[in-house]
């Protein structure tokens, strides 16, 4: 069997059915055997970065992506893309495709290198950035290659397969090997269980968080399931958003910290004497800038390969089996009242628009099985607050928080599921970062309804920036709405200043999508935001006053 033969069989074995990238002299090979194939479909973005964001979008839905570039000038234009799925925890077999084995070996100066001779600084750099790094040859590629997919299957993260162009239709010179699964080590997790059991006896107060983990590793059902059992309220954090059914009567809200809009949901976790949380990270973004007052001694924390309790930690647990084995017997509590979210209601009045009555619009579209997409920005924020129908995919960084990120994830989720609806909300200053994906959505036949909030700069940047009046915020206006005509396709475009503007533009865009892409141009006050964007502006202020401010907060370092 040739390399390349083998390789994509695996990849078909993982359920992948697209691969996204750009065409490059070094990749053409890889680019053959794919086609050749016929079973999978080569999907070309505009730019790696763009190919990288689209593989990420799609690896959401599907459960795993994959990505071509070619060596150098390729694969570190996709660099960004990849850093944000380690961030992120979200698995990419990115393949490389190189120079020729003894081009390679000769140390010649081909172009596409650094001109050293030196042909494994790139990978070098993709060491930092994925969990699995290997260069393939006929020797290895027997071992390497399931060994990495298994890594990214297991641990929700990239990985790097450099091959040279010669390898892949060479004649593998080892035997495909099959990684064996990490197992639970049982005496820990029957441990963990009884500490768990013992916790949950004495709680008054108990909460269920799940978070990105427990999104990524497919176990929002289960987690549900457990609320539902024990009758106790679940709340979500910003990078696990979409991991429930936010309209279960168990589901009590969205917690972060200080910022937190909804005090009944704040309530709730920081008194709360057991957070039972699933696959947690307390990074800035899910604790409000680290103003979360939960006390860590509560916390039971079930990662993906161990268990936290309080400080104690329970090593070499799967969290698939401490999920199955979770002492949910014998314990039920009573839910507390459930308060009103903060979109709940509509405002019916015809007002420029605002995100006090933009929110409770995109809320009220929203359906069951819907894909959103929410790029970084005030929307990353805003929509986080948003409640979703069951089975709703919910795409948006919350760790990594690249502007740029939604346009071409919303196309790599179109690509996975062209039957569900896809809904991007974006800003200007998003959409002209990668605007050019926009015609790789045309081309493929996708039909997204994308909203464009036009605010005339970074509005966001202004708000966390204690600096007033900054010229460097503001951007370029585009007409947006107008952006199909640059592309030469069809599409329904319509741009909005008010309430009912937008209401009729969603209810328009509602029956054309099922036949084309829909962009609705939202223009707004440039510093018009949600309520938690204040707060958070309000957060920073205070950490000025206190003179520890964005500089402590984002470096660590203290002002001179």
């Amino acid at each position: 069997m040739k390399v390349g033969e083998f390789l994509f069989d695996c990849l078909k074995n993982e359920g992948i059915s697209e691969i996204f990238g750009v065409p490059g002299d070094y990749n053409f090979s890889l680019l053959d055997t794919l086609e050749a194939d016929g079973a999978l479909n080569f999907v070309a973005c505009r730019n790696e970065l763009n190919a990288g964001y689209a593989a990420d979008g799609y690896a959401r839905v599907k459960g795993i992506g994959a990505l071509i570039t070619t060596f150098g000038v390729g694969e570190l234009s996709a660099c960004n893309a990849i850093a944000g799925a380690y961030s992120e925890s979200v698995p990419i077999i990115h393949l490389v495709g190189g120079p020729k084995s003894m081009m390679q070996r000769q140390h010649k100066l081909m172009h596409h290198t650094l001109l050293d001779g030196n042909f494994d600084t790139f990978k070098k750099v993709y060491e930092q950035i994925t969990c699995y790094a290997a260069a393939i040859t006929p020797e290895n590629a027997g071992v390497e290659i399931p060994n990495a997919i298994a890594k990214a299957r297991e641990t929700k993260k990239p990985v790097y397969l450099t091959i040279p162009t010669d390898v892949v239709t060479a004649n593998m010179m080892s035997r495909a090997e099959h990684p064996q699964r990490k197992k639970t080590d049982r005496a820990s997790l029957k441990e963990a269980v009884r500490m768990i059991r013992a916790r949950l006896e004495v709680a008054e107060h108990p909460v269920l968080l799940p978070d990105v983990y427990a999104m990524h590793y497919g176990l929002g059902q289960q987690v549900e399931e457990l609320a539902e059992k024990m009758n106790i309220p679940m709340v979500t954090m910003m990078m696990g958003k979409g991991v429930c059914n936010e309209n279960l009567p168990n589901y009590a809200g969205f917690y972060c910290g200080k910022l937190s809009s909804d005090g009944a949901a704040r309530q709730l976790v920081e008194s709360s004497d057991c957070v039972l949380a699933f696959g947690a990270v307390w990074n800035d973004y899910n604790t409000g800038l680290f103003t979360d007052q939960i006390n860590p001694l509560a916390v039971i924390n079930v990662m993906p390969d161990h268990v936290q309790i309080g400080k104690t930690v329970y090593p070499n647990i799967i969290i698939d089996d401490l999920v199955d084995a979770f002492p949910a017997d014998g314990h039920s509590w009573t839910l507390p009242q459930q308060s009103p979210f903060p979109f709940d209601s509509q405002d019916a009045t015809d007002d420029a628009l605002t995100a006090k009555n933009y929110y409770p619009q995109f809320q009220a579209m929203l359906r069951k099985r819907d894909i959103v997409v929410a790029d970084a920005g005030t929307f990353a924020w805003g929509m986080a607050e948003v409640r979703l129908k069951k089975e709703v995919t919910y795409i948006a960084q919350g760790g990594w928080g690249a502007i740029g990120y939604g346009l071409p994830a919303a196309f790599g989720a179109c690509v996975a599921n062209p039957n569900r609806r896809v809904l991007l909300f974006t800003g200007e200053g998003s959409l002209q970062i990668n605007v050019q994906e926009l015609s790789s959505m045309l081309d493929n036949g996708c039909k997204p309804i994308i909203f464009v909030l036009n605010n005339k700069g970074y509005t966001i940047e202004k708000y966390i920036n204690t600096v007033d009046n900054t010229e460097y915020n503001n951007i370029p206006n585009w007409d947006y709405h107008k952006l199909s005509e640059v592309f030469k396709q069809d599409a329904f475009t319509v741009q909005v200043r008010t309430n009912n503007e937008l209401r009729q533009a969603i209810a328009d865009a509602e029956k054309k999508c099922a036949k084309q892409l829909c962009i609705i141009e939202m223009i707004t006050d440039p510093m018009d935001a949600p309520k938690i964007i204040h707060k958070m502006h309000q957060t920073v202020l205070e950490m000025e006053n206190k003179s520890e401010g964005l500089l402590t907060l984002f470096t660590g370092k203290e002002r001179i």
